[in-house]
């Protein structure tokens, strides 16, 4: 438990907050720590409902992006004027007085923060929430592969190289930093020189519980929820079903959650699977426990809250041996791990075929993360924050 009277006084500048995606969960549940801690905290984003609040220990600045604001994703944006927001969000930190100034990348906010912390001289801190040099990389070899293998592969390797120097830079101007899994920690305090905390995330237990399922028949469902792009790797699930039908496994359908440009794709290419569209609270928490299996083919996650969720749901995971989700699920106990696409298929199989595995590994993976808890995810960040401001 967290003593108000001693805990740091944070001021949280989130380039992503009302949006449907990792980062913008995290925010939103660290805001709810806060408020329901009672402890004092700033919270800026954007948003459509501009202006200043107060709720109890909570303070809330929304401000609303200009038109010269481009879309970077399906739900992220840039505001090419956010020099507008500097005065606004200056005046704000100075009634507020932060201990720490925190950001959550190198977008139109997390720049704000960043010169406003510096200028006021405040301890700053950032956290990795996604691998925007894979991102990049993976969409420059896309366009690029009409140039040929060997100059689309060039491309894409000189991006990631570029991206990942770029965003090393950035994050290394704060006094500390934090990131989801062990490989980034690693990475991060070898390219920056800073000390790194791990920020992991946590999970409602009571609305994603095996207990929501509602299924009146015997069919096979595989799912998977999260943004449909193409960093994503959804088209290897069409490779899925080819195996499955390979292998004599016929009553099978997908069962695909979120939104995003591969909707279409993947529509045209898994005429056995049915689109929810993005879905929350206890239709999330349905949709969830009525999957037997959950696929997430993603090699560029740095954590993937929805593993945990499906686990939590009762759900074994087949995750890909890359990024964050290897980290979350264990190997043979609560899901399996792929060394690449092929084993991604074969091992979707192999638990499609086999209900006794699917049923052990659904109890393990509920028991796994039953502690996992937003609150000590939080508890964590905030006694990195005392080590941090100790130190300056």
């Amino acid at each position: 438990m967290i003593a108000r009277h001693s805990a740091p006084r944070i001021a949280l500048l989130a380039d992503t907050f009302h949006e449907v995606n990792g980062a913008a969960r995290t925010c939103r549940e660290w805001e709810g720590f806060a408020m329901r801690h009672r402890l004092p905290f700033l919270s800026v984003r954007w948003g459509s409902q501009p202006g200043r609040r107060e709720e109890g220990w909570l303070r809330i600045l929304e401000l609303s992006r200009s038109r010269c604001a481009f879309q970077l994703d399906t739900d992220l944006h840039f505001d090419l004027l956010f020099h507008r927001a500097i005065r606004p969000i200056q005046e704000e930190l100075e009634r507020f007085q932060p201990d720490v100034v925190h950001i959550t990348s190198p977008g139109d906010l997390g720049i704000t923060g960043a010169i406003l912390a510096d200028r006021m001289k405040i301890p700053l801190a950032l956290s990795w929430h996604t691998n925007l040099h894979e991102f990049a990389s993976r969409r420059i070899g896309r366009i690029s592969r009409c140039l040929g293998h060997r100059l689309s592969e060039l491309a894409s390797r000189g991006t990631e190289t570029f991206a990942l120097d770029r965003l090393c830079w950035f994050f290394g101007r704060g006094s500390a930093i934090f990131a989801p899994n062990p490989e980034l920690i690693a990475m991060l305090e070898a390219r920056t020189g800073r000390p790194v905390f791990h920020m992991g995330r946590g999970i409602d237990t009571n609305l994603f519980h095996p207990a929501k399922r509602h299924r009146d028949d015997d069919a096979l469902v595989l799912g998977y929820v999260g943004r449909l792009m193409p960093e994503k790797n959804l088209r290897v699930l069409r490779d899925v079903a080819a195996v499955l039908e390979r292998s004599g496994i016929a009553n099978f359908r997908f069962q695909i959650t979120g939104a995003g440009s591969e909707r279409p794709w993947l529509q045209r290419n898994l005429p056995c699977s049915y689109f929810t569209g993005v879905l929350s609270g206890e239709s999330l928490a349905q949709a969830y426990a009525n999957i037997d299996i959950f696929l997430f083919p993603s090699q560029t996650d740095t954590f993937g809250n929805v593993v945990q969720e499906a686990l939590a749901s009762g759900v074994p995971a087949v995750v890909m041996n890359a990024g964050g989700p290897r980290f979350i699920v264990r190997d043979g106990t609560s899901g399996l791990i792929a060394s690449g696409e092929g084993e991604f298929c074969r091992l979707a199989a192999r638990l499609a075929g086999d209900r006794g595995l699917r049923h052990e590994m659904a109890l393990q993976a509920r028991r796994q993360v039953e502690g996992q808890s937003w609150d000590r995810v939080f508890e964590e960040v905030y006694d990195s924050y005392s080590g941090l401001l100790q130190a300056a």
